[in-house]
C-alpha cells in the first residue's frame, strides 16, 4: 500500500511540474506562435519533441534556440530571442519540450 501512495505522490508532484512548466511557457509567450499538437506560426511542441527524438544533445539546443532565437529550422519565419529567461527556465522548458506528445 505504501508504495502506491508513493507512487501516486509522485504523478502528482509531476503533474504539478508540469502545470509550473505550461505556466511558464506562456508568460513566457511560447504558445504565442506554438501549440501542444499543432502547427501555429512555429511548429507544434509535440512535431519538435519528435525531430529530436533520440537526440542527445536536444534539450541544450533547444535552450539556445529559446535563448538567442533561431532561423531556418522551421521554414523561413524566425524565432525571436528570449534572453530574459533564466538558465533554470530555459532547461525546463527545453526538457518539457522534448515530452510534449501529440
Amino acid at each position: 500500500m505504501l508504495v502506491s501512495f508513493s507512487v501516486g505522490l509522485a504523478s502528482t508532484a509531476q503533474a504539478a511540474d508540469v502545470d509550473k512548466t505550461i505556466e511558464l511557457a506562456k508568460s513566457a509567450g511560447c504558445y504565442t506562435c506554438h501549440a501542444n499538437a499543432e502547427k501555429l506560426v512555429g511548429p507544434s511542441f509535440a512535431d519538435i519533441a519528435a525531430k529530436y527524438a533520440g537526440d542527445k544533445g536536444a534539450a541544450a539546443s533547444l535552450a539556445q534556440s529559446i535563448q538567442n532565437g533561431s532561423r531556418g529550422k522551421w521554414g523561413r519565419v524566425p524565432m525571436p530571442p528570449h534572453p530574459s529567461l533564466s538558465a533554470p527556465d530555459l532547461k525546463t522548458l527545453s526538457e518539457w519540450v522534448l515530452t510534449v506528445k501529440p
